[in-house]
């Protein structure tokens, strides 16, 4: 891997945030720039030579350039071989996606000056697929090269690399993060558990939610992450991924997602919602919640053993009263040296 010292040679940034949609938490920003009504290029992403005041020099690898300060030429470095290491996508070619820039932001506001400054500030990353562009923080203690910070990388990659292979598709919100969460790692336990609580109680959202509107409430995007990487979990775990490389041939062929669901999977997009619902309801719900937590059941067996040490702690109280009251097994007027000492006055 090369590093190439050179400024940024694209300046400024469009100031119109229209057409930057939000996909919350490892976000998917989908530009229409104003540019390109003006008949401009918007493959290059106009990543400034400086940003909050530190000037931005790439490094190559294979796969991407990384933009960065001076400061994170290491982990540039690093981002750089990690991508290079990624496995193919599921269900796409190897080679995609390609020619990807990553933006390491080093500031919370050299962050917000490439991205327009419109995504919520707990954000992790965001694609941006007109730019073919990630944009990862490095200065607000996001690590970028290990745990939740790599597997954010791959979220985000995973992004570009769908766009990448679609071209111009639209691709609805659900299946769009649904396919970077699976591709990213899927369910951990704790999210796992997170989702049967949550549709136990009721409070998840309905997909048509999800199609309509993407949460920027940090808690409720989480949720949103959680039942779109479910759906897509259900959908593969009937095709697998020879399953989903046909879909996603069928779709860029037929161009239309319905058509290519129902070819692929036998069901609409409407019936498999109604399937996915009752799979999830009965997966992560109440019954699936009671009869296969080991933590409810510990939980249970405390109870029970509070229950039992307070009614021990109330019969103890109850007795200690009662032989407050009760006669002594010897009283002191019962002595015989007493009752012999009275007959002899009397």
């Amino acid at each position: 891997m090369g590093s190439v010292r050179v400024n940024v040679g694209c300046r400024g940034h469009p100031g119109d945030p229209m057409g930057i949609l939000i996909l919350a938490k490892t976000l998917l920003l989908g530009i229409v720039a104003a540019n390109a009504a003006s008949g401009q290029d918007v493959s290059f992403p106009p990543v400034p030579d400086s940003m909050d005041g530190q000037a931005y020099v790439v490094t190559s690898s294979k796969r991407a350039l990384i933009h960065h300060i001076e400061a994170d030429e290491r982990i540039a470095a690093r981002v750089g071989e990690l991508v290079d290491a990624f496995e193919p996508l599921p269900g796409l070619p190897a080679h995609v996606p390609a020619g990807v820039h990553v933006v390491l932001g080093h500031s919370a506001a050299a962050f917000d000056q490439i991205t327009g400054g419109v995504v919520p500030e707990w954000r992790a990353g965001v694609a941006i697929p007109a730019w073919n562009t990630l944009v990862m923080p490095t200065g607000e203690g996001v690590r970028v090269v290990d745990g939740e910070g790599l597997r954010t990388l791959r979220h985000e990659w995973a992004h570009l690399g769908l766009a990448d292979y679609l071209g111009n598709l639209r691709i609805p919100r659900w299946f769009n993060e649904g396919y970077a969460q699976w591709a990213s790692g899927g369910f951990d336990v704790g999210g796992a558990w997170r989702l049967r609580v949550l549709i136990a109680l009721g409070r998840a959202p309905e997909m048509k939610t999800l199609t309509l509107r993407w949460p920027a409430d940090r808690e409720e995007a989480r949720t949103a992450y959680l039942l779109a990487a479910s759906a897509v979990t259900y959908v593969l775990e009937t095709g697998g991924e020879a399953g989903l490389r046909t879909f996603l041939d069928r779709w860029l062929s037929d161009r239309s997602f319905e058509n290519a669901f129902r070819e692929t999977f036998g069901v609409t997009v409407g019936q498999f919602e109604e399937d996915w619902k009752r799979h999830v309801r009965e997966r992560y719900g109440w019954l699936f919640l009671l009869s296969h937590s080991a933590i409810f059941w510990l939980l249970l067996s405390l109870v029970l053993l509070f229950m039992i040490r307070g009614r021990q702690s109330r019969n103890l109280e109850k007795l200690a009263r009662l032989r407050a009251v009760e006669l002594p097994d010897a009283p002191a007027w019962w002595d015989l040296d007493s009752s012999d000492q009275v007959g002899k006055e009397s």
